[in-house]
């Protein structure tokens, strides 16, 4: 069933990305003829012990690719001038100034889906358009942790977007590939970052999958749990009755709240999310019952708090990409944000953010640029409240 949901989630960031719009009047058989790989599955070799260990399995470490994470937007009017009285760090604070700014934490993101090639069910490492648009995830969806004292982002063999369009077999083997890359990742992150910082975990779409699986499989029951000082699976639905029992972590009720999870899924009104919701439905919760119509984790990101409602006012910065997602400009009381009763995020009235709005006005291409002052607000919040925890 997380197959099926990550057609509807993970999927639509890239279709957006490539801007396909014609996919929106496509069916269901000509999509899958279209991405759905024909070739076997083809078992990828295990990585090398200490694999990760190499620079060019991470697009950002300590001593590589940092400011791809650190890139800091300036702030414009709503004219589209740059706004002098609005502050945005233009470059990365030193490392002393940010450990002391955000009291030292380092990050571990997982980038969502950029690998739409057919001829595979895992992106080879070498495939250079689906790194090209990673890089782009990265530097838009990651730089909110900029003040991170070490921000890592992996390379992995992630599940190919046509895996997501079927049940098959392959496809589940090919979601199982990826996830086993971000984990061993994740564990040589462990072993080299300080044992004494707090860890931030984010990822967005396929991404916000594999972090959900790293909470159950590598990290409930763990000394690495007391080291959890936020999660942001951001753009995947995590039940309140099925789900949360099951992760090591309870929702965010507050921003003053650290070793908690924090997610929406956003859209524009009037909101269509009927087919997000009739998948959701049918899918298996971690409890093993159907997930049904149970509500959704929603936290507002303007306000850090479960639920509620804050205008646009209150949203101290979005940013609003390029044409081509390569770059951008934030803009602040751009976006309110309220979570509905299904736990959906709604925002108002459609945004102009671009060509990748999905269908229904779903704008889950933009989860986190919508809100990326806010969310950069949020972690330092929760950084704060996990060094004072007893």
């Amino acid at each position: 069933m997380a197959r099926k949901f990550l057609y509807l989630v993970a999927g639509l960031i890239v279709l957006g990305i490539v801007a396909l719009v014609v996919f929106r009047v496509w069916s269901q058989e000509l999509t899958e003829l279209a991405f759905v790989p024909t070739t076997e599955f083809e078992q990828q070799a295990p990585l090398s012990e200490n694999v990760y260990a190499a620079s060019d399995m991470w697009f950002v470490r300590p001593g590589k690719g940092e400011m791809l994470a650190r890139w800091q937007p300036q702030f414009v009017s709503a004219e589209g001038e740059e706004d002098k009285t609005a502050t945005s760090e233009q470059a990365p604070a030193a490392p002393a100034e940010r450990q002391a700014a955000d009291g030292g934490y380092v990050v571990f993101f997982v980038h969502p889906t950029s690998y739409l090639d057919r001829s595979h069910w895992n992106a080879p490492l070498g495939d250079s358009e689906s790194q090209r648009v990673a890089r782009i995830f990265v530097r838009g969806l990651a730089s909110p942790f900029g003040n991170a004292e070490e921000i890592w982002v992996p390379r992995y063999r992630q599940a190919t977007f046509g895996a997501f369009l079927t049940d098959s077999e392959e496809a589940g083997m090919a979601l199982d590939a990826a996830y086993q890359d971000v984990a061993a990742a994740f564990r040589y992150f462990l072993a080299e970052t300080d044992p004494d910082l707090p860890i931030v975990l984010a990822g967005h779409s396929q991404g916000a999958l594999h972090l959900i699986s790293l909470l159950q499989e590598e990290i409930a029951g763990t000394p690495a749990a007391e080291r959890i000082a936020a999660v942001y699976p951001v753009g995947w639905p995590i039940s309140l009755e099925r789900d949360l029992a099951a992760l090591p972590f309870p929702q965010c009720e507050t921003r003053e709240q650290a070793s908690c999870i924090a997610s929406w899924s956003s859209f524009a009104e009037p909101a269509d999310p009927a087919a997000l919701l009739e998948t959701y439905s049918a899918s298996i919760g971690f409890d093993g019952m159907p997930r049904g119509e149970t509500a959704i984790l929603c936290t507002n990101p303007i306000t850090g708090a479960a639920n509620g409602t804050a205008p646009a006012t209150e949203n101290p910065g979005t940013l609003v990409p390029e044409e081509d997602m390569s770059s951008g400009s934030l803009q602040a009381g751009y976006v309110g944000a309220r979570c509905d009763e299904r736990g959906l995020l709604l925002i108002g009235e459609p945004p102009e953010m671009g060509s990748a709005v999905l269908p229904g006005n779903n704008y889950h291409v933009y989860d986190i640029p919508l809100f990326w002052s806010a969310l950069k607000d949020d972690v330092a919040a929760r950084v704060a409240a996990w060094q004072v925890a007893p």
